[in-house]
């Protein structure tokens, strides 16, 4: 078993292109023995955002913090804490932080 403050693990900038301000932990992963999912804690500054992009595998996510969009079949799809995502393998998706603090979102992905 696992237990773990976030704090505890540094933050990585999320380099791929089209990221701005975007920062990610890696909470729980196959490194922690975990065999089926990761679970990753994103933080994305005011007017940040994580490039378009696609996956093969699907996405859970949850809102814990802040106000924001997703982009959905060409249109950004507002969104404030509490609100729950599923992104299905291979549809295009961006998240933006709209707001004038923080977003921080739980990603849960397959490994």
């Amino acid at each position: 078993m696992k237990i773990l403050n976030y704090q505890d693990i540094e933050p990585s900038p999320v380099n791929m292109e089209g990221a701005k301000d975007v920062t990610i932990r890696w909470l729980i992963s196959k490194e922690d023995g975990a065999p089926l999912f990761a679970m990753r804690l994103f933080i994305i500054k005011p007017g940040g955002h994580t490039p378009l992009h696609t996956h093969d595998n699907e996405h859970e996510v949850f809102i814990l913090e802040g106000e924001g969009t997703v982009w959905k079949e060409g249109e950004d799809v507002p969104f404030t804490q509490g609100t729950a995502v599923f992104v299905p393998p291979g549809e295009k998706h961006r998240f933006r932080n709209t707001g004038t603090g923080d977003l921080r979102f739980i990603c849960m992905v397959p490994i």
